[in-house]
């Protein structure tokens, strides 16, 4: 039988009035800013008025390591909340908006999947409430107010070769992965070497998801570094008189969106730092206004979680004061198959042994958020094609590695299928359990920083870091930095440094080729092996197959 594809499903839900999701969390209608009937954004004043209201408590959604197969971490954090709010608990989920970029690309939309989504689907996947038109338009002034101080007499003094912000633009395009600026003569500037990245991966993104208020907004864009003069001191935005504009370009965009899941239940959608280039979460205004409102709330983080949960727990956690209650990693049995040896186009054919060959992946990353001091239940998003032995061996290896497996159907039945796992959470989260701390302390050294997540997160022998880089490092904590926390930018797909390396590899080391100061979002970027800040687009961009249809819908967005 033929499924329903996501966009199928998204187009016949019953949507309700925005007004009537923001009931649900106690907001009232004057305090929504509608965008159209069924999405909004909650005001300032609003969030304001219940910082004196407890906390309810928090759950990450992380997952094993990508794989081509696909494991479906947004599907369960949406599923998760339908079915928490089944159960009789009031819960909200946070998740990222969507970057223009990969739905164009390859990665397609980012909104669930199934009978768990969260809806409007295309909206959400494409301009949404303008958010990330606002990052890019007040990054873009930011680079023109550079070269304009430097065109009407550089006063600041800026060593045009060094000139450290990057344009960016929210597409993947290789070809401006490094370009040349100002030519075509003495009107239009002093050539020089430049070059765009995408914008998520924009300084300004990661800020303004960790900015608490406005005012904590303006003081991180003004603390961004954009150059250096010629004896190596820093340019900052404020010193270019940049950082008030932007902020007043950011000041909708900083206010949380509200929208709802198919069955209804409130989500908040907000922000979208990479998770490999930067720190892979929501905004913090978003959780922590969740939290004021629900008493459960189901957040995740971006790809597996040596990349995602890591910067999660290290980074969003530390810089918000958050504590998580419970953390779910996500797997599939077919995910397992394939980290087992098992090629894509065999997954449908039963192999547990090779299910048992893959949970080294599985149980490598349960180890690590325990580390954490966070309990944690394993969600098997479940796949037609898996059989009742293979799921049965998921469930073995992991209560071999002292937690729980639950199989969820939420992809295929919405809450009805996700009420198990929902009910187990709670349980975990009632038994009180957590003792939540980073892995590493603020005034450890950077360079320890970086080797402590290569040894015990990654589980590599060490962090290799030339000279060069060591004394950058140390340069930085001379200057007051290095209480920061890192940020690792490595590839997704394995522990390694090498995307085709899967399960959980050992012997390896975590070359270190290049490291970059975010002052404004407040840590240090450790960039492993190849990662580009500006995707390129595949052969066969999901762009070819996107288009509206006779009836004037979209199709092709997935």
């Amino acid at each position: 039988m033929a499924h329903k594809t996501d966009i199928e499903i998204a187009r016949e839900a019953s949507k309700k009035p925005i007004q009537e999701i923001g009931a649900k969390l106690g907001i009232a209608s004057d305090d929504l800013l509608p965008y159209g009937h069924d999405k909004a954004k909650v005001s300032q004043s609003f969030i304001n008025s219940v910082q004196d209201r407890p906390d309810g408590k928090l759950i990450l959604v992380t997952a094993i390591n990508p794989t081509p197969a696909g494991e479906g971490k947004t599907t369960t954090t949406v599923g998760l909340g339908d079915g928490l709010n089944r159960i009789g608990k009031k819960a909200a989920v946070c998740i990222r908006e969507a970057s223009l970029g990969p739905n164009f690309g390859m990665k397609g939309g980012a909104a669930g999947g199934g009978y768990a989504q969260i809806v409007p689907m295309e909206e959400m996947n494409l301009h949404f409430t303008g958010d990330f038109h606002a990052i890019t338009s007040a990054h873009s002034l930011l680079s023109a107010m550079i070269d304009n101080h430097i065109y009407w007499g550089n006063e600041l003094e800026i060593d045009t070769r060094r000139v450290v912000w990057r344009r960016v633009v929210d597409m993947n395009d290789r070809a401006l992965r490094q370009i040349t600026t100002s030519l075509g003569g003495v009107a239009n500037g002093f050539p020089r070497e430049a070059g765009f990245d995408i914008t998520v991966a924009s300084e300004v993104m990661a800020i303004l998801c960790l900015s608490k208020n406005l005012d904590d907004l303006q003081k991180r864009l003004g603390d961004m570094i954009v150059a250096y003069r010629r004896d190596r001191s820093p340019v900052f935005a404020r010193d270019i008189k940049a950082d008030g504009a932007m902020t007043v370009l950011l000041k909708d965009a900083m206010q949380p969106n509200l929208v709802q899941t198919l069955e209804n239940n409130p989500a908040f959608v907000h922000g979208g730092p990479f998770a490999n280039i930067a720190h892979g979460c929501n905004s913090v205004i978003a959780t922590t206004t969740a939290l004021k409102l629900a008493d459960y709330v189901v957040t995740e983080a971006g790809f597996g979680a040596d990349l995602g949960a890591e910067k999660f727990l290290n980074i969003k956690c530390r810089k918000a004061g958050l504590s998580p209650s419970c953390v779910v990693v996500v797997a599939t049995v077919r995910a397992m198959k394939m980290n087992g040896g098992v090629a894509k186009a065999d997954l449908g054919a039963e192999n547990v042994d090779a299910v048992n060959n893959g949970c080294a992946n599985l149980g490598r990353h349960i180890e690590n958020v325990k580390s954490f001091g966070v309990p944690v239940v394993v969600a098997i998003n479940h796949f037609v094609t898996d059989t009742d032995a293979e799921v049965q061996a998921v469930k073995d290896y992991v209560a071999s590695q002292g937690a729980e497996a639950v199989l969820s159907r939420h992809w295929e039945l919405g809450s009805e299928g996700s009420a198990d796992l929902a009910t187990k959470v709670a349980e975990v989260i009632d038994a009180g359990e957590a003792n939540f701390a980073p892995i590493y302390p603020d005034d450890m050294t950077l360079a320890d920083k970086i080797n402590t997540i290569a040894t015990k997160i990654y589980r590599a022998d060490s962090a290799q870091m030339d000279q060069k880089i060591l004394t950058q490092l140390k340069d930085w904590e001379d200057q007051g930095y290095g209480n920061l926390p890192v940020c690792m930018a490595k590839t997704q797909y394995s522990f390694t440094t090498d995307p085709n390396e899967r399960g959980a590899p050992t012997g390896f080391d975590i070359p270190v080729r290049e490291v970059r100061l975010s002052a404004g979002a407040g840590f240090v970027v450790a960039i492993c092996g190849e990662i580009m800040t500006m995707p390129g687009l595949p052969r066969v961009p999901s762009a070819e197959n996107i288009r509206l249809n006779a009836d004037g819908d979209v199709e092709g967005l997935f």
